[in-house]
């Protein structure tokens, strides 16, 4: 039985700074839809198809300054286009649910914000090749000392923004909190309680979003 009002067809975005566990949530959620009946497609970025997985190696290993914010975007683009194509869109003219670890708004904050003065850019690209936002978009805010400290993606050789330090990773933080608040599709969610409150928020998010 599905929460009142849940439809098929959406497209929810997870979003948040390094290790901050959007990957977890966003499983936990997949988990209690499909629990609930739901047929969840559950996928990431960069990635999340196999052309865009190819383009995920080159971004998130490396050397820090492998890339210029510029190129990042152009390659982004890229991979989010191709994750579009052969993944997001077919899932949701099934009439699925589409969970994503990141989308378009890490961009926007990462190489828009944090890395570069470039959000015109990053939105002028996204308008012409991409031209979808998620239904929901759930930011989970962390404290970036302590995502810091786990260094889950250095542990997977995926480290390279985590690699940028503790002041990029503030920068991002602050993006993600500012786009909480200027975009109503955001809910901002506080990780600062645990996993089992951080999912329970977010899935009265979901409910209150969709029911």
């Amino acid at each position: 039985m599905r929460p009142a009002g849940m439809s098929a067809g959406r497209f929810i975005s997870f979003e948040g700074i390094d290790g901050s566990g959007k990957s977890t949530q966003s499983r936990l959620l997949a988990e209690r839809l499909r629990a609930e009946g739901e047929t969840v497609v559950l996928t990431r970025e960069p990635g999340g198809s196999p052309g865009a997985e190819e383009i995920r190696a080159l971004l998130v290993s490396g050397d820090p300054g492998r890339w210029s914010a510029e190129t990042e975007i152009l390659l982004f683009t890229a991979a989010r286009r191709d994750h579009l194509e052969r993944t997001i869109r077919p899932a949701l003219d099934r009439g699925e649910i589409v969970i994503t670890d990141r989308f378009a708004d890490s961009t926007r904050v990462y190489q828009g914000v944090a890395r570069a003065d470039l959000r015109e850019t990053v939105d002028a690209l996204h308008d012409l090749m991409i031209g979808i936002e998620p239904d929901l978009t759930l930011i989970l805010d962390a404290d970036p000392e302590r995502t810091m400290a786990r260094g889950k993606g250095h542990a997977r050789g995926e480290g390279r923004f985590e690699a940028m330090g503790l002041a990029f990773q503030q920068a991002l933080r602050a993006g993600f909190r500012a786009l909480a608040a200027d975009e109503l599709r955001c809910v901002l969610i506080d990780t600062n309680a645990g996993k089992e409150a951080a999912a329970e928020a977010i899935w009265q998010a979901v409910r209150e979003r969709f029911g």
